[in-house]
């Protein structure tokens, strides 16, 4: 079940693309370790975070094929 405190963090963080989640979560993760609980409940965003980063990474869609023009 997840935490009602961090659901809307989580449906904002859900909307965002591959770099910009990627550079929010290591920031965070970077301020974690180096000052332990600085921001309150930062393990369990980090969980979310991590987990729309392993989402998004496995939906990412391959370009479209260029077709070539009818002769």
């Amino acid at each position: 079940m997840s935490n009602p405190i961090l659901l809307p963090f989580l449906n904002w963080a859900r909307k965002l693309r591959y770099p910009t989640l990627f550079k929010i979560t290591a920031a965070l993760f970077l301020l974690d370790l180096v000052i332990p609980d600085a921001v309150p409940l930062a393990d369990e965003i980090l969980l979310g975070l991590g987990t729309l980063l392993l989402a998004n990474w496995k939906s990412r869609k391959d370009p479209p094929a260029i077709k070539s023009p009818p002769r």
